[in-house]
Protein backbone atom coordinates (compact mmCIF):
# COMPACT_ATOMS: atom_id res chain seq x y z
CA UNK A 1 0.00 0.00 0.00
CA UNK A 2 3.09 2.25 0.01
CA UNK A 3 4.73 3.75 -3.10
CA UNK A 4 7.96 5.68 -2.59
CA UNK A 5 9.82 8.21 -4.70
CA UNK A 6 13.06 6.98 -6.27
CA UNK A 7 15.67 8.40 -8.59
CA UNK A 8 15.57 7.10 -12.15
CA UNK A 9 19.36 7.24 -12.23
CA UNK A 10 21.38 4.14 -11.49
CA UNK A 11 23.94 5.55 -9.08
CA UNK A 12 23.73 7.37 -5.75
CA UNK A 13 25.91 10.29 -6.82
CA UNK A 14 23.32 11.09 -9.52
CA UNK A 15 20.44 11.60 -7.05
CA UNK A 16 18.97 15.07 -7.57
CA UNK A 17 16.40 15.19 -4.73
CA UNK A 18 18.02 13.55 -1.68
CA UNK A 19 15.24 14.78 0.62
CA UNK A 20 12.78 12.57 -1.27
CA UNK A 21 14.89 9.90 -2.97
CA UNK A 22 16.60 7.23 -0.85
CA UNK A 23 20.07 5.95 -1.66
CA UNK A 24 20.55 2.47 -3.07
CA UNK A 25 21.09 0.70 0.25
CA UNK A 26 18.04 2.25 1.88
CA UNK A 27 15.81 1.69 -1.13
CA UNK A 28 16.92 -1.93 -1.49
CA UNK A 29 16.15 -2.52 2.20
CA UNK A 30 12.70 -0.99 1.89
CA UNK A 31 11.83 -3.06 -1.17
CA UNK A 32 13.25 -6.33 0.17
CA UNK A 33 12.19 -6.13 3.82
CA UNK A 34 9.05 -4.00 3.82
CA UNK A 35 7.41 -5.29 0.64
CA UNK A 36 6.59 -1.84 -0.68
CA UNK A 37 3.99 -1.73 -3.42
CA UNK A 38 6.01 0.27 -5.90
CA UNK A 39 8.04 3.32 -6.77
CA UNK A 40 7.48 6.58 -8.60
CA UNK A 41 10.47 7.58 -10.72
CA UNK A 42 11.97 10.86 -11.85
CA UNK A 43 15.32 11.46 -13.53
CA UNK A 44 17.49 9.56 -15.97
CA UNK A 45 17.25 8.99 -19.68
CA UNK A 46 14.73 6.60 -21.15
CA UNK A 47 17.43 4.02 -21.87
CA UNK A 48 18.82 4.26 -18.34
CA UNK A 49 15.31 3.96 -16.96
CA UNK A 50 14.89 0.54 -18.52
CA UNK A 51 17.91 -0.76 -16.60
CA UNK A 52 16.77 1.02 -13.44
CA UNK A 53 13.30 -0.52 -13.59
CA UNK A 54 14.78 -4.01 -13.97
CA UNK A 55 17.11 -3.37 -11.04
CA UNK A 56 14.25 -2.26 -8.78
CA UNK A 57 12.10 -5.24 -9.72
CA UNK A 58 15.01 -7.57 -8.94
CA UNK A 59 15.25 -6.17 -5.40
CA UNK A 60 11.56 -6.71 -4.63
CA UNK A 61 10.04 -9.95 -3.37
CA UNK A 62 6.68 -8.98 -4.83
CA UNK A 63 6.52 -7.39 -8.32
CA UNK A 64 6.34 -3.60 -8.17
CA UNK A 65 4.09 -1.00 -9.64
CA UNK A 66 6.48 1.47 -11.28
CA UNK A 67 4.86 4.83 -11.82
CA UNK A 68 5.76 8.19 -13.35
CA UNK A 69 4.08 11.54 -13.94
CA UNK A 70 4.07 11.33 -17.73
CA UNK A 71 1.15 13.59 -18.59
CA UNK A 72 3.00 14.74 -21.73
CA UNK A 73 4.64 11.46 -22.69
CA UNK A 74 7.73 9.60 -21.55
CA UNK A 75 10.02 12.26 -22.98
CA UNK A 76 8.58 14.88 -20.63
CA UNK A 77 10.43 13.25 -17.72
CA UNK A 78 12.95 10.93 -19.37
CA UNK A 79 14.95 12.23 -22.37
CA UNK A 80 14.83 10.00 -25.41
CA UNK A 81 11.13 9.24 -25.28
CA UNK A 82 8.39 11.13 -27.07
CA UNK A 83 7.54 14.49 -25.48
CA UNK A 84 4.05 15.63 -26.43
CA UNK A 85 2.76 19.20 -26.15
CA UNK A 86 0.81 20.00 -22.97
CA UNK A 87 -2.77 18.66 -22.94
CA UNK A 88 -4.24 22.15 -23.33
CA UNK A 89 -2.86 22.18 -26.89
CA UNK A 90 -5.35 19.43 -27.69
CA UNK A 91 -8.10 21.45 -26.05
CA UNK A 92 -7.30 24.32 -28.40
CA UNK A 93 -7.52 22.01 -31.42
CA UNK A 94 -10.81 20.63 -30.08
CA UNK A 95 -12.41 24.07 -30.47
CA UNK A 96 -11.97 23.81 -34.24
CA UNK A 97 -11.95 20.07 -34.88
CA UNK A 98 -13.18 17.82 -32.03
CA UNK A 99 -12.64 14.59 -33.95
CA UNK A 100 -9.03 15.45 -34.77
CA UNK A 101 -8.32 16.42 -31.16
CA UNK A 102 -9.73 13.12 -29.91
CA UNK A 103 -7.60 11.29 -32.47
CA UNK A 104 -4.49 13.07 -31.22
CA UNK A 105 -5.39 12.33 -27.58
CA UNK A 106 -5.83 8.64 -28.33
CA UNK A 107 -2.50 8.51 -30.15
CA UNK A 108 -0.88 10.32 -27.24
CA UNK A 109 -2.24 7.68 -24.87
CA UNK A 110 -1.11 4.80 -27.10
CA UNK A 111 2.39 6.14 -27.58
CA UNK A 112 2.84 7.00 -23.92
CA UNK A 113 1.69 3.54 -22.84
CA UNK A 114 3.87 1.75 -25.40
CA UNK A 115 6.99 3.70 -24.49
CA UNK A 116 6.26 3.38 -20.76
CA UNK A 117 6.10 -0.37 -21.06
CA UNK A 118 9.34 -0.36 -23.05
CA UNK A 119 11.27 1.36 -20.25
CA UNK A 120 9.67 -0.61 -17.42
CA UNK A 121 6.92 1.78 -16.29
CA UNK A 122 3.56 0.08 -15.79
CA UNK A 123 1.56 2.86 -14.12
CA UNK A 124 0.85 6.15 -15.88
CA UNK A 125 -0.04 8.93 -13.44
CA UNK A 126 -2.07 10.47 -16.24
CA UNK A 127 -4.31 11.90 -17.57
CA UNK A 128 -5.09 15.12 -15.71
CA UNK A 129 -8.87 15.52 -15.73
CA UNK A 130 -9.04 18.80 -13.83
CA UNK A 131 -11.01 21.59 -15.51
CA UNK A 132 -8.63 24.57 -15.48
CA UNK A 133 -11.12 27.44 -15.43
CA UNK A 134 -8.95 29.66 -13.22
CA UNK A 135 -6.30 31.53 -15.28
CA UNK A 136 -4.32 32.14 -12.07
CA UNK A 137 -3.99 28.43 -11.33
CA UNK A 138 -0.23 28.00 -10.79
CA UNK A 139 -0.04 24.23 -10.79
CA UNK A 140 -2.66 22.74 -13.15
CA UNK A 141 -2.74 25.39 -15.86
CA UNK A 142 -1.85 23.89 -19.26
CA UNK A 143 -1.55 20.42 -17.73
CA UNK A 144 -5.35 20.32 -18.14
CA UNK A 145 -7.05 19.64 -21.46
CA UNK A 146 -9.09 22.81 -21.14
CA UNK A 147 -11.49 24.99 -19.19
CA UNK A 148 -14.73 23.23 -20.13
CA UNK A 149 -15.79 19.90 -18.60
CA UNK A 150 -17.06 18.46 -21.87
CA UNK A 151 -13.71 19.11 -23.59
CA UNK A 152 -11.69 17.68 -20.71
CA UNK A 153 -13.93 14.62 -20.51
CA UNK A 154 -13.75 13.89 -24.24
CA UNK A 155 -9.97 14.18 -24.50
CA UNK A 156 -9.17 12.45 -21.22
CA UNK A 157 -11.29 9.43 -22.15
CA UNK A 158 -9.66 9.33 -25.59
CA UNK A 159 -6.25 9.27 -23.88
CA UNK A 160 -7.40 6.45 -21.58
CA UNK A 161 -8.80 4.45 -24.50
CA UNK A 162 -5.52 4.85 -26.39
CA UNK A 163 -3.42 3.84 -23.41
CA UNK A 164 -5.49 0.69 -22.94
CA UNK A 165 -3.95 -0.64 -26.15
CA UNK A 166 -1.12 -1.74 -23.83
CA UNK A 167 -1.12 -3.39 -20.38
CA UNK A 168 -0.40 -0.32 -18.24
CA UNK A 169 -2.48 1.42 -15.59
CA UNK A 170 -3.98 4.87 -16.10
CA UNK A 171 -4.88 7.51 -13.52
CA UNK A 172 -7.50 10.26 -13.44
CA UNK A 173 -6.32 13.13 -11.26
CA UNK A 174 -6.78 15.17 -9.04
CA UNK A 175 -10.15 14.22 -7.47
CA UNK A 176 -12.50 15.99 -7.03
CA UNK A 177 -10.93 18.69 -9.24
CA UNK A 178 -7.95 21.02 -8.80
CA UNK A 179 -8.71 23.35 -11.70
CA UNK A 180 -10.29 26.30 -9.93
CA UNK A 181 -7.62 27.23 -7.41
CA UNK A 182 -5.02 29.98 -7.28
CA UNK A 183 -2.99 28.06 -4.69
CA UNK A 184 -0.49 25.28 -5.42
CA UNK A 185 -1.21 22.31 -3.15
CA UNK A 186 2.50 21.48 -3.27
CA UNK A 187 2.95 24.56 -1.09
CA UNK A 188 -0.31 25.08 0.81
CA UNK A 189 -3.85 23.72 1.18
CA UNK A 190 -6.25 25.26 -1.36
CA UNK A 191 -9.97 25.49 -0.73
CA UNK A 192 -12.75 25.01 -3.30
CA UNK A 193 -15.71 27.00 -1.87
CA UNK A 194 -18.26 25.96 -4.51
CA UNK A 195 -21.74 24.62 -3.90
CA UNK A 196 -22.68 21.04 -4.65
CA UNK A 197 -24.49 22.08 -7.86
CA UNK A 198 -21.35 23.74 -9.22
CA UNK A 199 -19.14 20.72 -8.42
CA UNK A 200 -21.67 18.47 -10.16
CA UNK A 201 -21.71 20.68 -13.26
CA UNK A 202 -18.00 21.47 -13.68
CA UNK A 203 -15.55 19.46 -11.58
CA UNK A 204 -17.11 15.99 -11.48
CA UNK A 205 -18.17 15.20 -15.10
CA UNK A 206 -14.62 14.43 -16.35
CA UNK A 207 -14.12 12.01 -13.46
CA UNK A 208 -17.46 10.38 -14.17
CA UNK A 209 -16.51 9.93 -17.82
CA UNK A 210 -13.05 8.60 -16.91
CA UNK A 211 -14.62 6.05 -14.55
CA UNK A 212 -17.04 5.01 -17.29
CA UNK A 213 -14.00 4.55 -19.56
CA UNK A 214 -12.57 2.12 -16.99
CA UNK A 215 -9.71 4.25 -15.76
CA UNK A 216 -7.61 2.07 -13.46
CA UNK A 217 -6.94 4.53 -10.65
CA UNK A 218 -8.02 7.89 -9.31
CA UNK A 219 -5.63 10.24 -7.51
CA UNK A 220 -7.05 12.36 -4.71
CA UNK A 221 -6.19 16.04 -4.31
CA UNK A 222 -4.98 17.91 -1.27
CA UNK A 223 -7.96 20.27 -1.35
CA UNK A 224 -10.46 21.45 1.19
CA UNK A 225 -14.04 21.08 -0.10
CA UNK A 226 -16.18 22.68 2.64
CA UNK A 227 -19.51 21.73 1.10
CA UNK A 228 -18.54 18.07 1.54
CA UNK A 229 -16.15 18.15 4.49
CA UNK A 230 -15.33 21.28 6.48
CA UNK A 231 -12.49 19.73 8.46
CA UNK A 232 -10.45 17.32 6.36
CA UNK A 233 -8.72 17.68 2.98
CA UNK A 234 -10.11 15.42 0.26
CA UNK A 235 -7.15 13.03 0.56
CA UNK A 236 -7.98 12.37 4.22
CA UNK A 237 -11.76 12.55 4.03
CA UNK A 238 -13.94 9.42 4.13
CA UNK A 239 -16.87 11.67 3.19
CA UNK A 240 -15.12 12.44 -0.10
CA UNK A 241 -13.08 9.31 -0.91
CA UNK A 242 -15.51 6.65 0.29
CA UNK A 243 -18.90 8.35 0.18
CA UNK A 244 -18.44 10.43 -2.98
CA UNK A 245 -15.86 8.59 -5.11
CA UNK A 246 -16.60 5.01 -4.13
CA UNK A 247 -20.32 5.02 -3.36
CA UNK A 248 -21.76 7.93 -5.34
CA UNK A 249 -19.58 7.65 -8.47
CA UNK A 250 -19.22 3.87 -8.21
CA UNK A 251 -15.45 3.75 -8.64
CA UNK A 252 -14.05 0.27 -7.94
CA UNK A 253 -10.42 0.72 -8.97
CA UNK A 254 -7.36 1.93 -7.08
CA UNK A 255 -7.50 5.15 -5.08
CA UNK A 256 -4.06 6.71 -4.68
CA UNK A 257 -3.20 9.82 -2.71
CA UNK A 258 -1.31 12.69 -4.22
CA UNK A 259 2.25 12.90 -2.86
CA UNK A 260 2.17 13.00 0.92
CA UNK A 261 5.25 15.23 1.13
CA UNK A 262 3.33 18.15 -0.38
CA UNK A 263 2.76 21.27 1.71
CA UNK A 264 -0.99 21.03 1.30
CA UNK A 265 -1.00 17.92 3.49
CA UNK A 266 2.13 18.16 5.66
CA UNK A 267 0.84 21.40 7.17
CA UNK A 268 -2.41 19.70 8.13
CA UNK A 269 -1.17 16.84 10.32
CA UNK A 270 1.87 14.77 11.30
CA UNK A 271 3.14 12.04 8.92
CA UNK A 272 1.85 9.39 11.33
CA UNK A 273 -1.65 10.87 11.41
CA UNK A 274 -1.71 11.51 7.67
CA UNK A 275 -0.91 7.86 6.90
CA UNK A 276 -3.66 6.56 9.17
CA UNK A 277 -6.28 9.08 8.03
CA UNK A 278 -5.57 8.37 4.35
CA UNK A 279 -6.28 4.69 4.88
CA UNK A 280 -9.35 5.47 6.98
CA UNK A 281 -10.61 7.72 4.19
CA UNK A 282 -10.46 4.84 1.71
CA UNK A 283 -7.15 5.20 -0.14
CA UNK A 284 -5.52 2.01 -1.35
CA UNK A 285 -2.06 3.41 -2.02
CA UNK A 286 -0.15 6.10 -0.14
CA UNK A 287 2.13 7.95 -2.55
CA UNK A 288 5.45 9.31 -1.31
CA UNK A 289 5.05 9.35 2.47
CA UNK A 290 7.95 11.14 4.10
CA UNK A 291 9.20 7.88 5.60
CA UNK A 292 7.61 4.58 4.55
CA UNK A 293 8.70 2.86 7.76
CA UNK A 294 6.85 5.45 9.83
CA UNK A 295 3.76 5.16 7.61
CA UNK A 296 3.72 1.36 7.86
CA UNK A 297 4.22 1.39 11.64
CA UNK A 298 1.45 3.94 12.10
CA UNK A 299 -1.04 1.96 10.03
CA UNK A 300 -0.04 -1.27 11.79
CA UNK A 301 -0.61 0.29 15.20
CA UNK A 302 -4.01 1.61 14.06
CA UNK A 303 -5.04 -1.91 13.00
CA UNK A 304 -3.77 -3.44 16.25
CA UNK A 305 -5.72 -0.88 18.29
CA UNK A 306 -8.89 -1.49 16.30
CA UNK A 307 -9.00 2.01 14.83
CA UNK A 308 -8.65 0.51 11.33
CA UNK A 309 -10.35 -2.81 10.61
CA UNK A 310 -8.30 -5.60 9.05
CA UNK A 311 -11.04 -5.85 6.44
CA UNK A 312 -10.27 -2.28 5.36
CA UNK A 313 -6.66 -3.34 4.64
CA UNK A 314 -7.78 -6.51 2.87
CA UNK A 315 -10.06 -4.52 0.55
CA UNK A 316 -7.10 -2.44 -0.61
CA UNK A 317 -4.85 -5.47 -1.01
CA UNK A 318 -7.45 -7.12 -3.21
CA UNK A 319 -7.66 -4.08 -5.47
CA UNK A 320 -3.87 -3.80 -5.62
CA UNK A 321 -3.48 -7.45 -6.61
CA UNK A 322 -6.15 -7.10 -9.26
CA UNK A 323 -4.32 -4.11 -10.72
CA UNK A 324 -0.94 -5.80 -10.60
CA UNK A 325 -2.29 -8.90 -12.29
CA UNK A 326 -3.43 -6.74 -15.20
CA UNK A 327 0.04 -5.33 -15.86
CA UNK A 328 2.69 -7.63 -14.43
CA UNK A 329 1.90 -10.61 -16.63
CA UNK A 330 2.63 -8.60 -19.78
CA UNK A 331 5.49 -9.66 -22.03
CA UNK A 332 8.42 -7.25 -22.14
CA UNK A 333 7.93 -4.64 -24.85
CA UNK A 334 10.44 -3.91 -27.58
CA UNK A 335 12.47 -0.82 -26.75
CA UNK A 336 11.18 1.59 -29.39
CA UNK A 337 11.12 5.24 -28.45
CA UNK A 338 10.17 8.44 -30.28
CA UNK A 339 9.69 6.77 -33.65
CA UNK A 340 8.88 8.68 -36.81
CA UNK A 341 5.11 8.31 -36.43
CA UNK A 342 5.20 9.60 -32.84
CA UNK A 343 7.35 12.58 -33.76
CA UNK A 344 5.05 13.39 -36.66
CA UNK A 345 2.07 13.36 -34.29
CA UNK A 346 3.90 15.81 -32.03
CA UNK A 347 4.64 18.04 -35.04
CA UNK A 348 1.03 17.94 -36.13
CA UNK A 349 -0.32 18.84 -32.69
CA UNK A 350 2.15 21.71 -32.40
CA UNK A 351 1.33 22.98 -35.87
CA UNK A 352 -2.43 22.69 -35.44
CA UNK A 353 -2.39 24.48 -32.06
CA UNK A 354 0.09 27.19 -33.12
CA UNK A 355 -1.18 30.77 -32.99
CA UNK A 356 0.42 33.63 -34.91
CA UNK A 357 -0.24 37.28 -35.68
CA UNK A 358 -1.07 38.64 -39.10
CA UNK A 359 1.75 41.18 -38.88
CA UNK A 360 4.14 39.60 -41.36
CA UNK A 361 7.60 38.07 -41.05
CA UNK A 362 10.95 38.99 -39.54
CA UNK A 363 13.92 39.45 -41.83
CA UNK A 364 17.68 39.69 -41.40
CA UNK A 365 19.06 42.55 -39.38
CA UNK A 366 21.75 44.71 -40.99
CA UNK A 367 23.12 45.12 -37.48
CA UNK A 368 23.31 42.65 -34.66
CA UNK A 369 20.00 42.14 -32.91
CA UNK A 370 19.31 40.58 -29.55
CA UNK A 371 17.61 37.24 -29.04
CA UNK A 372 16.28 37.72 -25.50
CA UNK A 373 15.23 34.37 -24.03
CA UNK A 374 13.46 34.50 -20.66
CA UNK A 375 12.99 31.28 -18.69
CA UNK A 376 11.61 30.56 -15.23
CA UNK A 377 14.86 29.03 -14.02
CA UNK A 378 18.07 29.06 -16.06
CA UNK A 379 19.39 26.06 -14.13
CA UNK A 380 16.27 23.97 -14.77
CA UNK A 381 15.43 24.52 -18.42
CA UNK A 382 15.65 21.03 -19.91
CA UNK A 383 14.18 22.28 -23.20
CA UNK A 384 17.04 24.71 -23.86
CA UNK A 385 20.73 24.45 -24.68
CA UNK A 386 23.15 26.15 -27.09
CA UNK A 387 21.98 23.95 -29.98
CA UNK A 388 18.24 24.46 -29.42
CA UNK A 389 16.25 26.11 -32.24
CA UNK A 390 15.36 29.03 -29.93
CA UNK A 391 19.08 29.87 -29.98
CA UNK A 392 20.37 28.73 -33.36
CA UNK A 393 17.57 29.80 -35.70
CA UNK A 394 17.58 33.51 -34.72
CA UNK A 395 21.38 33.52 -35.04
CA UNK A 396 20.94 33.03 -38.79
CA UNK A 397 19.17 36.38 -38.84
CA UNK A 398 21.78 38.17 -36.73
CA UNK A 399 19.92 37.90 -33.42
CA UNK A 400 22.48 36.98 -30.76
CA UNK A 401 21.37 35.13 -27.65
CA UNK A 402 20.87 36.59 -24.19
CA UNK A 403 19.33 34.08 -21.78
CA UNK A 404 17.99 35.41 -18.49
CA UNK A 405 16.04 34.14 -15.52
CA UNK A 406 12.57 35.65 -15.04
CA UNK A 407 13.73 36.87 -11.63
CA UNK A 408 16.69 38.84 -13.05
CA UNK A 409 15.09 40.97 -15.76
CA UNK A 410 16.38 44.35 -14.60
CA UNK A 411 19.42 44.28 -16.86
CA UNK A 412 17.60 43.79 -20.15
CA UNK A 413 16.65 47.44 -20.66
CA UNK A 414 20.32 48.45 -20.68
CA UNK A 415 20.73 46.86 -24.11
CA UNK A 416 19.31 48.98 -26.94
CA UNK A 417 19.59 46.46 -29.78
CA UNK A 418 16.49 45.39 -31.76
CA UNK A 419 15.10 42.53 -29.72
CA UNK A 420 13.41 39.24 -30.49
CA UNK A 421 11.69 38.37 -27.20
CA UNK A 422 11.11 34.70 -26.40
CA UNK A 423 9.29 33.95 -23.14
CA UNK A 424 9.08 30.41 -21.74
CA UNK A 425 6.38 30.34 -19.06
CA UNK A 426 3.86 27.77 -17.86
CA UNK A 427 2.21 26.45 -14.72
CA UNK A 428 4.27 23.86 -12.86
CA UNK A 429 4.33 22.26 -9.42
CA UNK A 430 6.14 24.23 -6.71
CA UNK A 431 6.17 27.34 -8.90
CA UNK A 432 3.73 29.23 -6.69
CA UNK A 433 2.54 31.57 -9.42
CA UNK A 434 0.91 31.10 -12.80
CA UNK A 435 1.97 34.06 -14.87
CA UNK A 436 4.06 37.18 -15.13
CA UNK A 437 5.10 39.14 -12.07
CA UNK A 438 4.23 42.82 -11.82
CA UNK A 439 7.89 43.68 -12.33
CA UNK A 440 8.13 41.49 -15.44
CA UNK A 441 5.04 43.13 -16.93
CA UNK A 442 6.49 46.59 -16.38
CA UNK A 443 9.77 45.67 -18.06
CA UNK A 444 8.04 44.03 -21.04
CA UNK A 445 5.77 47.06 -21.42
CA UNK A 446 8.80 49.38 -21.58
CA UNK A 447 10.54 47.12 -24.08
CA UNK A 448 7.47 47.21 -26.33
CA UNK A 449 6.62 50.88 -25.79
CA UNK A 450 10.07 52.09 -26.83
CA UNK A 451 9.83 50.14 -30.09
CA UNK A 452 12.73 47.87 -29.24
CA UNK A 453 10.80 44.59 -29.57
CA UNK A 454 10.68 43.43 -33.19
CA UNK A 455 8.75 40.20 -32.44
CA UNK A 456 7.55 38.10 -29.52
CA UNK A 457 7.36 34.32 -29.12
CA UNK A 458 5.58 32.82 -26.11
CA UNK A 459 5.94 29.17 -25.19
CA UNK A 460 3.52 27.62 -22.70
CA UNK A 461 0.74 29.69 -21.19
CA UNK A 462 -2.14 31.07 -23.28
CA UNK A 463 -2.97 33.30 -20.32
CA UNK A 464 0.38 35.03 -20.77
CA UNK A 465 -0.33 35.39 -24.47
CA UNK A 466 -3.62 37.11 -23.65
CA UNK A 467 -1.79 39.69 -21.55
CA UNK A 468 0.77 40.41 -24.27
CA UNK A 469 -1.97 40.78 -26.90
CA UNK A 470 -3.64 43.40 -24.73
CA UNK A 471 -0.60 45.70 -24.87
CA UNK A 472 1.09 45.16 -28.25
CA UNK A 473 0.53 46.97 -31.53
CA UNK A 474 -1.31 44.88 -34.15
CA UNK A 475 1.68 45.32 -36.46
CA UNK A 476 4.10 43.60 -34.08
CA UNK A 477 4.72 39.99 -35.18
CA UNK A 478 4.16 37.28 -32.58
CA UNK A 479 3.80 33.52 -32.31
CA UNK A 480 2.50 31.29 -29.55
CA UNK A 481 3.11 27.59 -28.90
CA UNK A 482 1.76 25.51 -26.03
CA UNK A 483 4.92 23.41 -26.18
CA UNK A 484 8.39 24.36 -25.00
CA UNK A 485 10.40 21.48 -26.43
CA UNK A 486 12.73 21.88 -29.42
CA UNK A 487 10.08 20.89 -31.93
CA UNK A 488 7.83 23.66 -30.59
CA UNK A 489 10.64 26.19 -30.86
CA UNK A 490 11.40 25.26 -34.44
CA UNK A 491 7.78 25.39 -35.58
CA UNK A 492 7.01 28.69 -33.84
CA UNK A 493 10.13 30.44 -35.10
CA UNK A 494 9.66 29.09 -38.60
CA UNK A 495 6.25 30.77 -38.63
CA UNK A 496 7.90 34.10 -37.84
CA UNK A 497 10.97 33.92 -40.05
CA UNK A 498 9.59 32.00 -43.01
CA UNK A 499 6.40 30.26 -44.06
CA UNK A 500 8.62 27.55 -45.56
CA UNK A 501 10.35 25.71 -42.76
CA UNK A 502 12.60 23.87 -45.22
CA UNK A 503 14.30 27.18 -46.04
CA UNK A 504 15.50 27.18 -42.44
CA UNK A 505 16.66 23.60 -42.34
CA UNK A 506 13.74 22.44 -40.19
CA UNK A 507 13.67 18.67 -40.04
CA UNK A 508 11.89 17.31 -36.99
CA UNK A 509 12.93 13.76 -37.73
CA UNK A 510 16.62 14.50 -37.19
CA UNK A 511 16.99 17.18 -34.54
CA UNK A 512 15.96 20.01 -36.85
CA UNK A 513 19.11 20.13 -38.98
CA UNK A 514 20.32 23.50 -37.73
Amino acid sequence: MIVVRASGYLFDHQIRYPAWEADQAQLKKWLAEFNLGGVILLGGSSIELQARSQQLQSWAKIPLLIAADVEEGIGQRFPGGTWFPPPMALGAIYQQNPALARQYAAQMGRTTAQEALAVGINWLLAPVVDVNNNPDNPVINIRAFGDRPEVVAALATAFIDGAKSYPVLTTAKHFPGHGDTATDSHLDLPAIPHLESRLAAIELPPFERAIAANVDSVMTAHLLIPVWDRQKPATLSAKIVTDRLRKQLGFEGLVVTDALIMGGITQYATPESVAVMAVEAGSDILLMPDNPEVAIASIYDAVRSGRIAEQRIQESLTRIWQAKNRVLTAAESTLELSNQAARQTVDSILQDSLQTSEAGLIFNQNQDGRNLIVVDDVLNAAYLDLNSPAVTLPQRFNYQRQIVDSNTLDCILLDSRPTLLQVFIRGNPFRGKAGLTTQAKQIYQRLIANGQAVAIVIYGSPYTLAWFKSIIDPNLPWAFSYGQMEQAQAIALSALFSHDSHMLGFNSQRNFGF
